[in-house]
Formats: structure tokens, sequence, C-alpha cells
């Protein structure tokens, strides 16, 4: 999930969010949201699943695994 990283922070900046208002967002700690954009861990399927509905992506672009255009919001 190396993709993972840069993609979840880059819809993060976009959408003008800072990694604790994420966090608030997806029910998960600020901790995580660092460890998942630095690549120190990765987020289970259903946190994968709760990102991808926040964002309004799918997983595989997540992934890497399909391409969108993001528009800010």
């Amino acid at each position: 999930m190396s993709v993972f990283a840069e993609q979840l922070k880059t819809l993060r900046k976009i959408n003008g969010l800072t990694q604790k208002e994420l966090a608030e967002e997806v029910g998960v700690q600020q901790g995580a949201i660092n460890k998942w954009e630095s690549k120190q861990t990765e987020p289970n399927i259903e946190k994968l699943v709760t990102l991808a509905d926040y964002f309004d992506v799918s997983v595989d672009y997540l992934l890497g695994r399909k391409k969108k255009e993001i528009k800010k919001e």
C-alpha cells in the first residue's frame, strides 16, 4: 500500500483538513492518521472503506489502482 499514504495525504490537504480533523471525522486517533501518512502502518479494511466513503473515492483509488480527478470542494 505504498501509494495509499500519498493518496491519503493529498486528499486530506485538498479538503483542507488537519490530521486531527480527519481523525475525528473517521473515528480514529490523530496518531493513526500520522502513521498511515508516514507509511508506518496501514488501516484495516473497515477504516479503508470509511476513508473511501468520507472522501467519495473508491478503495481502488486510495490504493493507487484507479485514477480519479480530484475536485476541491
